[in-house]
């Protein structure tokens, strides 16, 4: 392997690789999916298409190195071999499988990555049956967000039917580009609308429940990270997209707001602060869509609510106040903390909202495919914030 690039971490990376080193036992921000792959799969070509893919993106070839240096820095190599496990589970009952399923996953988890050793991802293959196969996939946050999990199943399913040569998709831009931009810009302006937007927060707000530090707990205390999903019924969820399109809202400002005003009720306040994360890639960069990176920044939302609101209105400002936060999005958090009056060493916010809303699902990759299909698909991760709620939008919206 020969080093054929060196550059600075994009903020969000440098806040990531911060909280993993500083609680390598937690997991943090460990990706994990997996789903099951129904069909006639040809496995060779299914790994082989995955190397390829590795062979694309310069950030699947990075390591990151932040001792004995000034600061922070990526490496990338002109090659690296994709780490791939294959096992024969067939001769398992259903019950045995997904109890090997389970080891293994929460073995993977207490595993991890050594970050300064390229790549910072591997998968696994299972076979359950004679067209019935268990794929595993697991990465470091570091490496990319969850817009790139479509592009990424989607470039490996069509080298995989063999649609395409290599040589005939288009040649994806380096994530280096994206570091590039974010240096071009001046923190002036960043900072004056941050300073204004956090002028009198003094505290995060309290989400009105007893915790302990996150930080403290490892990947086998269970007690410490626990998960909850939901899903609305389709009435309900139709009803929220027809009312978000007669108002001419996104949904995802109408969950912030129910986000702010479920806090407010909590914590008894009528100004609230908490994290939501920001899409970070900027419109004017050509092929921006298809990069493959970490591009998503983590910001906060500070929202107002006196008891004579008029919820439209309201709604109506905390939308157009999304287009400012995400013009100033890219500003690390570290920096937004210093530009507020949050005491050094206390969070800004306890709570991150996550709206998941791709260009790219895993769904839409998926269409079209001829003899295969992918099933149950399911995915881990840990933020280092105490509460996270993410939103999946679909017929019936997922919490």
């Amino acid at each position: 392997m020969d080093v054929v690039d060196i550059y600075e971490l994009s903020p969000t990376q440098q806040g990531m690789l911060f909280h993993t080193v500083y609680a390598p036992e937690t997991g943090m921000y460990f990706e994990q999916r997996h789903c099951l792959l129904q069909g006639d799969l040809d496995r060779k070509a299914f790994k082989q298409a995955w190397q390829q893919v590795v062979n694309r993106h310069s950030v699947l070839r990075t390591e990151f190195h932040w001792q004995d240096t000034d600061k922070p820095l990526q490496v990338v190599y002109d090659t690296v071999a994709l780490p791939w496990l294959e096992a024969d589970w067939q001769d398992f009952t259903a019950v045995q499988q997904a109890g090997k399923l389970e080891t293994f996953l929460t073995r993977e988890r207490v595993k991890g990555f050594q970050l300064d050793q390229a790549p910072l991802m591997r998968c696994a293959l299972f076979i359950l049956g004679e067209q019935k196969h268990r794929f595993v996939w697991s990465y470091h946050h570091l490496l990319m967000d969850g817009w790139c999990n479509g592009v990424l199943i989607k470039e490996v399913l069509t080298l995989y039917q063999g649609q395409v040569s290599l040589s005939h998709l288009p040649t994806p831009k380096p994530y280096r580009t994206y570091i590039e931009w974010l240096q071009q810009h001046d923190q002036g302006q960043a900072q004056a609308y941050w300073q204004q937007t956090l002028q009198g927060v003094s505290a995060p707000t309290p989400l009105g429940i007893s915790r302990q530090r996150q930080h403290s707990h490892s990947l086998q205390d269970e007690a410490a990270h626990r998960e909850h999903q939901a899903w609305l019924s389709t009435v309900l969820s139709t009803d929220l997209k027809t009312f978000s399109q007669q108002a001419r809202l996104t949904l995802n400002t109408l969950f912030q707001g129910a986000w702010a005003v479920l806090l407010s009720r909590y914590s008894g306040l009528t100004d609230v602060v908490f994290g939501i994360t920001v899409a970070g890639r900027p419109p004017q960069m050509s092929g921006v869509e298809s990069m493959v990176g970490l591009f998503i920044n983590t910001v906060p939302l500070r929202s107002n609510l006196p008891h004579d609101t008029i919820l439209l209105p309201w709604l109506q400002q905390l939308q157009k106040d999304q287009r400012d936060r995400e013009t100033y999005g890219y500003s690390a958090l570290t920096d937004l903390q210093t530009w507020s009056d949050v005491s050094r060493g206390t969070p800004l916010f306890e709570s991150l909202l996550v709206f998941e809303n791709y260009p790219v699902s895993i769904e839409t990759a998926t269409q079209g495919m001829a003899g295969l299909s992918l099933q149950d698909g399911q995915g881990y991760e840990r933020t280092n914030y105490p509460l996270t709620l993410v939103v999946i939008p679909g017929d019936t919206i997922q919490l």
